[in-house]
């Protein structure tokens, strides 16, 4: 029995593997979805003496995005996010996660600002309350207050196919 437990354990763990291969990580669900968003009041970048929460966005569908200057992969969302900014009726809110305040203004002077307002989660408080795996990380927020979706990953023009019909349906709620 001795000798036949490795072999048991490994087999066990091979199965594992194998079940966790077939898993998309791009869909893994967020605990938020129909729920309450989590509430924040947090400083906006660049704007001295400025913050935003939740509750001043009801009545909006909104989106946060959660990314970094430091993030490669928010660098390769970010023409999706200009381009998704030019999108009536939608609040972009970038949540700029455990970074410098002086970075992030400096990327999105460089690259553009997509988003209505770009907030300071420096401690990266506000993005463990969303349970963010790793940055790039949006949530579609409805009218409500309400987690629709959350797409891990940087958006791109596949996840705009899923998007776009999504907040036109909850803009029209």
């Amino acid at each position: 029995m001795r000798k036949a437990f490795p072999l048991i354990a490994l087999a066990a763990l091979l199965g594992l593997l194998a079940v966790g291969l077939k898993h998309d990580p791009q869909r893994i669900p967020s605990p938020l979805i129909g729920k309450s968003a989590p509430m924040f009041k947090l400083p906006e970048l660049g704007a001295a003496g400025s913050h935003l929460s939740p509750k001043a966005l009801r009545g909006q569908v909104w989106l946060l995005n959660v990314w970094a200057s430091w993030c490669s992969a928010c660098r390769t969302e970010h023409p999706t996010l200009l381009e998704l900014a030019h999108t009536p009726g939608i609040v972009l809110v970038g949540l700029d996660y455990k970074d410098s305040p002086d970075a992030a203004r400096n990327t999105l002077d460089a690259l553009g600002d997509p988003y209505d307002v770009a907030l300071d989660d420096r401690d990266g408080r506000v993005g463990i309350d969303y349970g963010v795996y790793g940055v790039p990380e949006t949530f579609v927020i409805d009218k409500r207050g309400i987690v629709r979706q959350k797409f891990i990953g940087g958006l791109d023009s596949g996840t705009l196919g899923e998007l776009l019909p999504l907040l036109d349906r909850l803009r029209h709620e």
